[in-house]
């Protein structure tokens, strides 16, 4: 059930348990994916893993164009749109045993699932004005998390239960979350333009090119974003391949981090509002995040029975940080886009957590082949120098998104 607030605007609810349903279905498939692409198409491993990269750089590459259409057609627009093209390509995806087939499925559904955050925030910087953006995004990151915590555990009974079986049932019913989360949102009214925003003509995305604050935000949000990428793909190989630690103990760490970013998620969308800028909350949360990444560093498996309890500890001290970052981070963004651009910005910004997924893999690979602490001291010191661009922009950034006011959300 969601916390009651006193301010609220029309189809909040809907909005929110949308975005819940969303990562419900994402949460059946996104910890087994490669696992899951091989039982429903029935392609080898090497052939899906050549195709999903493939796919994510094209992606990539057109995150831009999502943030043309967005600004064209409208955010609420192109959320109903996204979320029907994932729920065919997912409807597709058992029935894509050729090769050219699942390309064309995957194309697509990755070109969607890669715009969607964009176009959401973009959406919910139409919706919700000063303070009540971190409560909106706070909530939002704790709903998500929650969903695909369910999602993944979903995903294991149906496997135990229907064997390879499981994978496709699974395809389907994220599907139907994706048609589920638009009829949904659908029920949501389109917010009005932001006021006191800087006008522009929605011709190009020169406009945005020439915001330099902007684009220092964004390189910063590279810099930070790379350590969210560190759960996924740095840590598994670090924990049992340097530490020697149990997979079991990867697991549990997944586990603390989704449980501490359900939990923290709107206590921490509080505390950001007492900080006196955003700035310095999402400085703070990277702090945080350079914290953990150090207490990693000087874990040794030489520690024992303890190194366990460490590498818990620290993935618990860079959740903190994440769910402090991301509310404040996201609100400051979505209120330095002008409304007619917002789209384009969304899109630019979204650019940074892209590459950041894109550059995770090799660099981490790569540096641990050098010295298997150099990932993470990397890590953590360019979450410090993300923090301190942070702190440094807020003195040319809009008064307003440095500053928000405690507004009443748009109707």
């Amino acid at each position: 059930m969601l916390p009651k607030s006193p301010r609220r605007f029309d189809g909040e609810r809907s909005l929110l348990a949308g975005l819940a349903i969303d990562a419900l279905g994402n949460g059946m498939y996104i910890p087994f994916s490669l696992i899951f692409f091989r039982h429903v198409t029935g392609l080898p491993l090497a052939v899906i893993g050549l195709v999903l990269t493939a796919t994510g750089l094209v992606s990539m590459a057109l995150l831009p164009s999502i943030g043309t259409l967005t600004d064209r057609f409208g955010a609420r627009r192109m959320q109903l749109a996204l979320y029907l093209v994932r729920a065919l390509g997912f409807a597709a995806y058992p029935f894509a045993h050729a090769l050219p087939v699942f390309g064309a499925v995957a194309l697509v559904t990755t070109i969607a699932t890669q715009g969607f955050p964009a176009v959401q925030q973009a959406r919910i910087g139409e919706l919700a004005r000063g303070t009540d953006l971190e409560r909106i995004n706070a909530l939002a990151r704790s709903l998500a998390n929650a969903g695909l915590g369910a999602g993944s555990l979903l995903a294991a009974l149906l496997v135990s239960r229907a064997g390879n079986g499981g994978y496709t049932v699974a395809a389907w019913l994220n599907g139907a979350s994706f048609l589920i989360a638009a009829v949904l949102v659908r029920r949501v009214p389109a917010g009005p333009a932001a006021p006191g925003g800087r006008s522009a003509e929605p011709t190009s995305y020169r406009e945005v090119l020439r915001d330099r604050p902007f684009l220092s935000l964004t390189t910063a949000n590279l810099l930070i974003a790379l350590g969210y990428a560190a759960l996924s793909v740095l840590l598994p190989v670090y924990a049992t391949g340097t530490l020697h630690t149990p997979g079991s103990v990867t697991g549990l760490a997944f586990a603390v981090n989704t449980v501490l970013c359900a939990a923290l998620g709107v206590p921490a969308g509080r505390l950001v509002r007492r900080f006196a800028t955003r700035n310095r909350a999402a400085a703070a949360g990277a702090a945080l995040f350079a914290a953990g990444f150090l207490g990693q560093a000087l874990l040794v498996p030489a520690a024992g029975r303890w190194i366990a309890a460490g590498l818990l500890a620290a993935v618990a001290v860079t959740t903190v940080g994440e769910v402090l970052h991301n509310p404040a981070a996201s609100a400051l963004v979505a209120t330095v886009a002008p409304a007619a651009l917002r789209g384009r910005y969304m899109a630019t910004y979204q650019l940074s957590w892209s590459l950041s997924k894109a550059l995770a893999p090799s660099l981490f690979t790569g540096l641990l082949t050098v010295n298997t602490r150099l990932p993470w001291l990397l890590l953590a010191a360019g979450t410090v120098l993300g923090a301190g661009m942070l702190l440094r922009l807020e003195r040319r950034l809009p008064a307003e998104a440095v500053r928000p006011q405690n507004l009443v959300t748009a109707a």
